[in-house]
């Protein structure tokens, strides 16, 4: 039931520790506070797994981005205090988990772009979250227009007169900090997701820092870079030359302490590195 206080997309958290109070009146802004994590990926055991995943399934394949997705929507399922986001300077937790990315129609400069929501439930793991994924890529790439309800609005803004689109646009700003912009104008809006996710290594790119935004709820960006062998150094400082892929996660700090983020890596390092562990749903408790 919502109360008083509560938006609709969020609730208001009101038992909460002082810090976690007062941060936001004090550092109001998203990306002001941004922390930015980096993390190298051992790919062994997930290309073992692809490999057997998609002998079975040798027209439907898996790949190392539809892991990577449901690796990061389990995390965030238990690790819930990775759905929270502050608006108003109030720290409020989300309705729903979810995943939002976009799809390139064809690989070139020119290709028009569309974007992708994975909306995730309690009960869904790899195969729900690869069949989804397929069936959003599958449209895009078939459709013949990739536009969506968000691009539709911006597209319409941008032949208004400057003052007037710039005026809506700065209306919609203050509305979004209330929680009031109409849901069907923010439904495919990427920065209203739990988590984007940039996947640079399908154009040949270094994962990095991304920025965050003021606009919008997203707490968590993420940016999956390019496979490569890489060397792994053991203590006595030998190394193996490894498959990896490296990712970087930008963080709105005031969500959550150093202590929190660390465990919640943890547990997104032991999924991705025993890709077995995302058959299970995403409510089933893992031991890292």
């Amino acid at each position: 039931m919502k109360k008083f206080g509560d938006r609709k997309d969020g609730v208001l958290l009101k038992d909460i520790d002082s810090m976690h109070f007062i941060t936001p009146i004090i550092f109001p802004n998203r990306a002001d506070n941004e922390a930015f994590i980096s993390e190298r990926i051992d790919l062994t055991n997930i290309n073992k797994y692809l490999e057997q995943k998609n002998a079975e399934n040798p027209e439907y394949k898996y790949n190392l981005f539809q892991i990577i997705v449901t690796a990061l929507l389990k995390t965030i399922t238990l690790r819930p205090q990775m759905n929270r986001f502050i608006a108003n300077k109030n720290i409020y937790h989300k309705n729903e988990i979810s995943a939002a990315f976009t799809i390139k129609k064809v690989f070139s400069d020119t290709s028009e772009e569309a974007l992708a929501f994975i909306h995730s439930k309690d009960t869904d793991n790899i195969e729900t979250v690869h069949n989804d994924i397929f069936r959003q890529v599958s449209h895009v790439r078939k459709s013949v227009s990739s536009k969506d309800k968000t691009s539709d609005v911006m597209d319409y803004l941008n032949k208004l007169p400057r003052f007037i689109s710039k005026s809506v646009v700065s209306l919609m700003y203050l509305l979004d900090k209330h929680g009031m912009v109409p849901s069907s104008l923010i439904a495919t809006d990427p920065y209203h997701a739990s988590v984007l996710i940039s996947n640079l290594g399908s154009i040949k790119l270094k994962s990095g820092y991304h920025h965050l935004s003021n606009w919008g709820t997203t707490s968590v960006f993420v940016v999956i870079g390019e496979k490569k062998i890489r060397p792994f150094f053991n203590e006595d400082g030998t190394y193996t030359m490894k498959d990896s892929v490296d990712i970087g996660l930008t963080v709105d700090e005031r969500i959550a302490d150093g202590y929190y983020f660390s465990k919640t890596i943890r547990l997104l390092k032991k999924l991705l590195e025993n890709p077995e562990l995302l058959e299970k749903s995403f409510k089933e408790e893992v031991d890292y």
